[in-house]
């Protein structure tokens, strides 16, 4: 009897809630900790980045008109299912990272039980009854902003890029991610959990590929409302702060990787007029 070969694994992107090749039929070659090929990785194009952008926009309506609650729930669900698949992210962040593998698991999961926790609470946080010089109420909410474009930083490949995910999803934001270019295998392995947890398609969506080449056609895309710079290279930074500005995309970077803080950065502030006694 010959001896079995393994199936080996193939890694795609993540758009609208499927797993796609590249339109450019491009890959690139990831290594492990140690150099050694571990896989090759799908290399988006200009056209991937602006398929992904539809993708985000056709779900954010849904996803910003759900509930708080609903959305706290969707996100314990991502929780549940990394957990289950823990031994899954381990190897993952192990091959890419050789060490810290389990750490960066546990750091994972926990973000996303902390922000589907705050989903219900941001309002209180952030919104506000404020005083006005006349017979009216002035009430200030937090409300989505929509597309956020997220670059994710090179090390740690799950933890980091996790908690940013997260904190863009619990308050009813879309995510357009940037993988890290070194190790992006640890976040499509998210994206299997995520794909399985009750995630409406598209309001997550990952790309992998080089930075160089994705970070401008992001920061300069019409339809992206926000840009997360936490994970830009700095070669790259200048432009993309540039291109952003010029369409009055909203920049953030990283403080902490759990706070409110974090999540309202990434929301506009509306407020109403209401006028009150007889």
């Amino acid at each position: 009897m010959s001896e079995r070969l393994e199936v080996r694994k193939t890694y795609k992107m993540f758009v609208g809630g499927g797993f796609p090749r590249s339109e450019s039929g491009r890959s690139y070659p990831v290594h492990d900790s140690s150099g050694s090929l571990l896989a090759n990785a799908v290399r988006a194009s200009r056209k991937d980045v602006r398929d992904a952008v539809v993708a985000a926009r056709k779900a954010w309506p849904k996803w910003a008109a759900a509930t708080a609650y609903n959305r706290g729930q969707v996100l314990y669900r991502v929780a549940e299912m990394m957990e289950t698949r823990r031994a899954d992210l381990e190897r993952e962040v192990a091959a890419a990272e050789g060490k810290g593998a389990s750490s960066q698991v546990d750091e994972a999961i926990d973000s996303f039980v902390y922000y589907a926790g705050w989903t219900d609470k941001l309002a209180q946080v952030a919104g506000n009854l404020n005083p006005v010089a006349g017979p009216y109420f002035n009430l200030s909410a937090p409300e989505p902003m929509g597309i956020v474009g997220l670059v994710a930083v090179e090390k740690p490949s799950l933890a980091h890029v996790a908690a940013r995910l997260a904190a863009v999803m619990c308050g009813g934001n879309i995510a357009v991610a940037l993988a890290s270019e070194e190790h992006p295998l640890p976040l499509l392995a998210l994206c299997e959990c995520i794909a399985t947890a009750d995630v409406p398609p598209g309001v997550v969506n990952v790309l992998t590929g080089r930075k160089d080449e994705l970070v401008p056609v992001l920061a300069a895309h019409l339809d992206v409302d926000a840009l997360d710079v936490t994970g830009v290279p700095d070669e790259l930074r200048a432009e993309a702060e540039r291109l952003g500005a010029e369409n009055v995309k909203r920049l953030v970077a990283a403080t902490s990787l759990r706070s409110p803080y974090e999540v309202t950065a990434l929301m506009e502030i509306k407020t109403v007029w209401h006028p009150k006694g007889a």
